[in-house]
């Protein structure tokens, strides 16, 4: 079956219209094509803010959702490359808790928050 309409014509002007894309949705962890649903992961803050961040600052992290292969090393690569820490008492989940880590820098942790024991975060 080809990708276009066939017969479209407007004062004997042929208008191919396409209806089935042949682009795809890359997996944000290894760039590749995903073929199927993807596992989307979405990063949520339990508590939110008293007010919203201001445009002008933007928010601290990017809730997503972010599209991955059904695969956790996925996620944890890249993970790595944006130096988010991940809880070792934790799974790759659709919905992961953002973790403020204190020190000099701003810095996040990840975790699916599926236990009630003190995070060991380590790096993703």
């Amino acid at each position: 079956m080809s990708p276009t309409f066939r017969g479209g014509e407007i004062l004997g002007i042929r208008i191919p219209t396409v209806f089935v894309e042949n682009d795809a949705t890359r997996c944000a962890g290894c760039g590749e094509p995903i073929v199927g649903t993807p596992f989307r992961v979405t990063l949520l803050d339990i508590v939110p803010g008293e007010a919203a961040p201001s445009w002008a600052i933007g928010a601290a992290i990017n809730p997503g959702p972010h599209q991955f292969h059904a695969v956790a090393e996925h996620f944890r690569s890249w993970a790595r490359r944006r130096d988010y820490l991940f809880c070792r008492l934790s799974d790759v989940r659709e919905i992961m808790r953002p973790i403020a880590v204190p020190g000099e820098r701003p810095r996040w942790g990840l975790c699916d928050g599926n236990h009630r024991d003190a995070h060991e975060l380590v790096p993703a």
